[in-house]
């Protein structure tokens, strides 16, 4: 069946990732601002109801993870008044809904993978809003797919592939935190799973297809593992490197608190929607191979 998935967000890593994608049997509307701005809640229904989408997916989300702490009014305009927004209007097109969501909903003391089931306690203001985001969708909109990520990565935006390449072409040691751990997700990774569910609640879902998830994969790492795994890929095709000093959280103080361990188990989204990530070192290549592509 041919499928029309409107994606908030067009600017973001995983909505320039499904826009790339061209899947077989997809028509994506990527919808941005001015025309959507979940920061202004009137313009949601009127640009899904031009839409006309069979799925929507909310892939925008106020991202700046250290700025919320100050800004927590904006964050939460974004990620929960403007989910819920986005949900209403999903909603009332009778349009299944896929929110995106983060594993910085927990707190980070588990040492082993987070499932669905975990009670969620976030550090910082980012994960409150985010957290506040999910349940106001699933308030709002029956049909919906909540799909926790984790560090997210791609060839453009801002991320930490990006950043590390950027620094490595002035620095020949770089500081990183090695006592963080989760999974590295390349959003065109994401992208193809997003897809996969999308076709699943378009066509005859039941409900094994709907409520939260998380987007699992193997292998993890932290922060310095990540950053090693950059360098060498940069290394290999004549790109900036540095060497990694690894450091602890404390020696890198942030505004806000992150988890120290992030890793998502996908058991469960695996078994209703059959999508599961490589391992996210796969990921990576295309990543940094991306970036060095377009100068960083």
């Amino acid at each position: 069946m041919s499928l029309r998935i409107a994606v908030t967000g067009a600017q973001g890593q995983v909505a320039r990732a499904l826009q790339d994608l061209h899947a077989e049997g997809v028509t994506l509307i990527a919808l941005a601002r001015p025309d959507l701005d979940l920061a202004e809640p009137q313009t949601i229904a009127p640009a899904l109801r031009a839409a006309a989408p069979n799925v929507v997916i909310n892939a925008a989300a106020y991202t700046a993870v250290d700025k919320a702490e100050s800004d927590k009014e904006a964050a939460f305009a974004v990620n929960e008044a403007g989910a819920r927004a986005a949900a209403e209007a999903a909603a009332a097109l009778d349009a299944p809904l896929i929110q995106l969501s983060t594993d910085y909903v927990f707190d980070g003391r588990k040492r082993a993978p987070y499932v669905e089931t975990d009670p969620p306690c976030p550090l910082n203001a980012y994960g409150a809003s985010k957290l506040a985001g999910e349940r106001a969708v699933a308030g709002a909109h029956p049909r919906h797919a909540i799909v926790r990520l984790s560090w997210v990565h791609a060839p453009y935006g801002a991320n930490f592939v990006r950043t590390m390449l950027r620094l490595a072409e002035t620095r020949e040691e770089i500081a990183v935190v090695a006592d963080q751990i989760g999974r590295p997700m390349a959003a065109a990774h994401i992208a193809g799973a997003l897809i996969a569910i999308a076709r699943n609640l378009a066509g005859a879902p039941g409900a094994r297809h709907f409520g939260m998830f998380h987007l699992g994969g193997d292998g993890q790492a932290s922060w310095a593992d990540f950053a090693e795994a950059i360098f060498a890929a940069s290394a290999a095709r004549g790109g900036p490197s540095a060497r990694v000093r690894r450091i602890t959280a404390a020696e890198y103080p942030t505004p806000a608190a992150r988890p120290a361990f992030g890793v998502l188990d996908g058991a469960r989204l695996e078994a209703a929607h059959g999508v599961r990530l490589p391992d996210w070192r796969i990921g990576l290549e295309a990543s940094v191979a991306g970036a060095l592509q377009s100068g960083g």
